[in-house]
C-alpha cells in the first residue's frame, strides 16, 4: 500500500511539472526540505487541532478513565506518528537515485514508527494501571504484574520487527533463532519468569493482593502491601519501612495473610490471665450472698444454685466440702467473664466468645478469653483488649483471686529472716 501511495504522489509531483526523480543535489535538497516542512506542518495540525479538540471533549466529559490516558499523553505519542509516517512516504520518493541513503533512511524511518508505537501502547498500559487502582480492581488481581509482562513482550516483539527492517529480512527469520537463545533468556531473566509463574498463582488463588496485611517473618516484612509487581511484591511496614519480597517465595514460602479479618469485620483477641492457684476456693454462703448483688450474676446464681441443691440431694454428710457439688470462686470468674464479654458492644456476637480454662503450669491456672472485636483497626482494637483486661484485673479480689506473678526484688527484700 505504501508503493502504490508513493507512486500516486510521484505521479502527481510530475503532473504539476515536479521532476519526482531529480538526480542533483539541489534539486534533492529543496524537496528535503519541503518534505521536513510539510511533516512539521502535518504534525502541527495533529497536535494543535485534533489532539487538542480531543483533550477539551475529554475534560468535558463526566467519566474519569479519560482524563487519565490523557494525562499520560497516549495522543500526544500517537501524534509523533504522523511526521515520521509523512516522511517515510515523501524521502524514499525524492531519493530515487540515491538508492544506498533512501534505504538507509527508509529504514530508520520504519524503525521510529516501531518505537512510537510501542512507546504510545507503554503510555495506555501506565493508564490501564492506573485506571485499576483507582477502582480498585489491582486488589483482586496483580495488574501491575500483567503490564509489566506485556511490556517485556512487546519489547521483544519491537526488538525483533526492529531488527528484522533494519536486515531487510522477515521477522519469522529471527524467531526460528529464539530457540537458540532460550537457555540465555531462562538464565538472564530468571526471577521474571518465577516471578510471572508465582503471579499467576497469586492471582488464581487470591493469595495476596495491594492493600493487604500480609505477616512474613522470614523476609522481617509485617505490613500492607503496596504494590504486587512482576518480580516482587512490595511491603510497608507498620513502622513505615518498605520490605521488598520476591513473588515466586509467597508461592514458595509460607507468610500470613489478615484479609479475612478485614474482610469478615472481626479481629481475634486470644489473651489467658494467669490465676494463682493458691487463691482458687469455695464459695461460702457468704461470698454467693455478696456475689448474687452483682447485676452479670444475678441470673447466674438462682440457676446454678437450683441445680446444685438437686444434686446434692442424695448425697449424705454434705457438710464435708468434699462431698457433693459446690460452687468455686474460679467457675464464678468464668461465668462472669462470659456474662461481661456477652453484653460489651465492642465485640463480635455472630463469632466465636469463649472463656476457657486451659491446662495448669508453673505460672498458675490460665483462663483464656477468645473473642472477637467489631473494629479491626489496629488502634482501637488495642484499646478495646486492653479495656478489657484492665477490667479483669482489677475485679480480680472481688471474687478473692489473685493473678500469678513472679517475685519481684522487693518480694525478696521483703522476706524477714528468722
Amino acid at each position: 500500500m505504501d508503493n502504490e501511495l508513493r507512486d500516486d504522489i510521484a505521479s502527481w509531483l510530475l503532473d504539476i511539472g515536479v521532476n519526482s526523480q531529480p538526480s542533483d543535489s539541489v534539486a534533492t535538497s529543496i524537496l528535503l526540505m519541503v518534505s521536513f516542512i510539510l511533516a512539521t506542518i502535518a504534525y502541527y495540525i495533529t497536535k494543535k487541532v485534533f489532539v487538542k479538540a480531543v483533550n477539551a471533549m475529554i475534560r468535558k466529559s463526566t467519566v474519569t478513565w479519560d482524563d487519565i490516558f490523557m494525562r499520560y499523553g497516549v495522543l500526544e505519542k500517537l501524534s509523533l506518528l504522523v511526521p515520521i509516517m509523512t516522511l517515510d512516504l515523501l524521502i524514499p520518493i525524492i531519493l530515487t537515485h540515491q538508492q544506498l541513503l533512501g534505504s538507509v533512511i527508509d529504514r530508520g524511518l520504519s524503525v521510529l514508527v516501531v518505537i512510537f508505537v510501542i512507546r504510545a501502547i507503554y503510555a495506555c498500559l501506565d493508564a490501564v494501571n492506573e485506571i485499576a487502582d483507582v477502582r480498585l480492581i489491582s486488589r483482586r488481581l496483580p495488574v501491575k504484574s500483567f503490564v509489566q509482562l506485556f511490556k517485556l513482550f512487546l519489547f521483544f516483539v519491537g526488538f525483533i520487527i526492529g531488527i528484522s527492517v533494519i536486515a531487510d529480512e522477515s521477522p519469522i527469520y529471527f524467531l526460528s533463532g529464539l530457540g537458540v537463545a532460550t537457555g540465555l533468556v531462562m538464565l538472564v531473566f530468571r526471577d521474571t519468569i518465577l516471578g510471572f509463574v508465582a503471579g499467576i498463582q497469586l492471582a488464581a488463588n487470591r493469595m495476596v493482593s495491594k492493600g493487604d496485611w500480609i505477616q512474613m517473618d522470614k523476609y522481617g516484612a509485617d505490613g500492607a502491601v503496596d504494590e504486587v509487581s512482576l518480580n516482587t511484591v512490595k511491603v510497608r511496614n507498620w513502622d513505615n519501612t518498605i520490605t521488598m519480597i520476591p513473588a515466586y517465595a509467597l508461592v514458595s514460602d509460607a507468610f500470613k495473610n489478615w484479609r479475612g479479618m478485614s474482610e469478615k469485620g472481626g479481629r481475634r483477641i486470644k489473651r489467658s490471665i494467669n490465676l494463682d492457684v493458691n487463691s482458687i476456693h469455695f464459695l461460702t454462703e457468704d461470698d454467693i450472698t455478696r456475689l448474687s448483688k452483682v447485676n452479670y450474676l444475678k441470673d447466674y446464681f438462682p440457676k446454678v444454685c437450683s441445680e446444685i441443691s438437686h444434686a446434692n440431694e442424695q448425697v449424705s454428710d454434705i457438710d464435708m466440702p468434699v462431698n457433693g457439688r459446690r460452687l468455686t470462686n474460679v467457675g464464678t470468674f468464668r461465668a462472669y467473664l462470659d456474662a461481661y464479654l456477652r453484653q460489651n458492644n465492642k465485640l463480635h456476637k455472630d463469632m466465636t466468645l469463649m472463656v476457657r480454662q486451659l491446662a495448669p503450669t508453673p505460672e498458675g491456672l490460665p483462663i483464656e478469653l477468645y473473642v472477637f472485636t467489631n473494629d479491626v483497626r489496629w488502634a482501637f482494637y488495642e484499646g478495646i483488649q486492653a479495656d478489657i483486661f484492665d477490667h479483669v484485673f482489677a475485679i480480680l479480689p472481688e471474687f478473692g483471686l489473685r493473678a500469678f506473678q513472679s517475685p519481684t526484688g522487693d518480694d525478696i527484700r521483703s522476706i524477714k529472716p528468722h
